[in-house]
């Protein structure tokens, strides 16, 4: 089954940027990103004060107007992250992405996005806030929050985003 997959919603000198695998075919099929009633993304948005509402999938387009962008690993597959194929994920598109609009922080919503971007194994990843890189913007990787990975939750690395992300704006003034 061919789903469209999601659009990007990047900007220039956004302050974070999600990064998920890539869409699950709820998303897909909806047009939005994290769309599943199961996924705990947007009640966790809004739970760790990184949005001033709760939002509704179909509203993710208007989180731009709060600075926040969406991309994934893959444009083309869609389903769980062990169903989207190895050729189907675009690291250097990313890289590309990233590089091109310059965002303050992005953010893994889940282990397997950051170990394709790395290239590693995703036993090798480490949740929350990674060593800088030279010319990238800062990086977390979080815990999924599909309800599939329910065994793997941990709101704790959400709530350290969103504290690195409230101190980075008081840095700036």
């Amino acid at each position: 089954m061919t789903f469209d997959r999601l659009p990007d919603l990047l900007a220039p000198n956004l302050r974070l940027v999600f990064v998920g695998t890539a869409a699950s075919h709820r998303s897909a099929a909806e047009g939005a990103y994290y769309a599943h009633p199961g996924n705990r993304f947007w009640r966790t948005l809004h739970e760790v004060g990184l949005t001033p509402r709760l939002y509704a999938p179909s509203e993710f387009r208007d989180l731009l107007a709060l600075g926040i962008g969406f991309t994934d690993m893959s444009k083309r597959g869609s389903g769980m992250d062990h169903n989207v194929a190895a050729d189907e994920f675009d690291a250097a598109r990313f890289v590309s992405a990233i590089k091109k609009f310059r965002p303050r922080v992005i953010a893994f919503t889940s282990k397997k996005a950051a170990s394709v971007c790395y290239s590693v194994p995703t036993q090798k990843i480490r949740l929350g806030l990674q060593a800088p890189q030279p010319d990238f913007p800062s990086v977390f990787v979080l815990p999924s929050p599909s309800g599939a990975a329910t065994r793997y939750w941990d709101i704790a690395p959400w709530r350290a985003l969103a504290a690195f992300i409230k101190q980075r704006a008081a840095d700036r003034g």
